[in-house]
């Protein structure tokens, strides 16, 4: 009686699909260490201040860290994207622009922001080199994922997802231009609730954009499921 030949296993599938996992939970994983440790702190206002002026309290090393852990998940999946991509330019732009996202977190847990609006309680605004750096390693890293967006809506619309496509392109245009209108108004409440918008739409996006990639890869044990 013959004996089944064994299913060779897909390493390269496994591993791609461990990198997407981790876009998956970043963005959950950001916002709930954020949001939490916000509730925490007397004085923060959700309507008022951006979550990164945590980083100025007696407890700023949580949020440090949570930028720090989120941008290397973010690194991870931009490395799975780009697996799961299309070989080609296409595939090697995602990953470059999903990267530098990443970057731009790390970068922003590095270097505080200056306070605003009146956090922390008692604390002066003022305009500092970090503070500079804070704000520019944002504003790059959250164009790039609102173009990393729009590059992958053109990849999901070739695969003929439609829907994918533009949602994708929605979350790509809100990130752009809800960090813009974020940094434009920064000092109103407006302000806050645009970069609100452009943080939750990107994150959203990266979450979606990495469960669709997932789908697109073979089981590594070649079962299709």
């Amino acid at each position: 009686m013959e004996r089944p030949r064994s299913i060779a296993f897909d390493t390269r599938a496994a591993v791609t699909r461990s990198l997407l996992g981790w876009g998956v939970v970043a963005g959950p994983f950001y916002l709930l260490v954020g949001v939490v440790h916000a509730l925490l702190k007397p004085g923060f206002d959700f309507s008022r201040h951006p979550l990164s002026l945590l980083m100025l309290t007696d407890t700023g090393w949580i949020h440090r860290a949570n930028l720090i852990l989120t941008g290397l998940m973010v690194i991870a999946a931009a490395v799975g994207l780009g697996r799961a991509a299309m070989p080609g330019t296409r595939a090697r732009v995602l990953t470059v622009l999903v990267a530098v996202f990443g970057v731009g977190m790390i970068g922003s847990g590095i270097f505080p922001p200056d306070p605003l609006a009146g956090f922390p309680p008692g604390a002066e605004a003022t305009a500092s080199v970090s503070g500079i750096l804070h704000l520019l390693l944002g504003a790059i890293g959250f164009l790039c994922l609102g173009a990393a967006a729009i590059v992958f809506s053109r990849w999901a619309r070739a695969r003929g997802a439609g829907i994918a496509a533009t949602l994708s392109l929605i979350a790509g245009i809100v990130v752009i231009l809800g960090f813009v209108g974020g940094g434009a108004l920064g000092a109103l409440p407006i302000g806050v609730v645009a970069l609100w918008a452009a943080v939750v739409a990107g994150f959203a996006w990266l979450l979606g954009a990495c469960l669709f990639a997932y789908r697109t890869v073979p089981h590594p044990n070649g079962t299709g499921r």
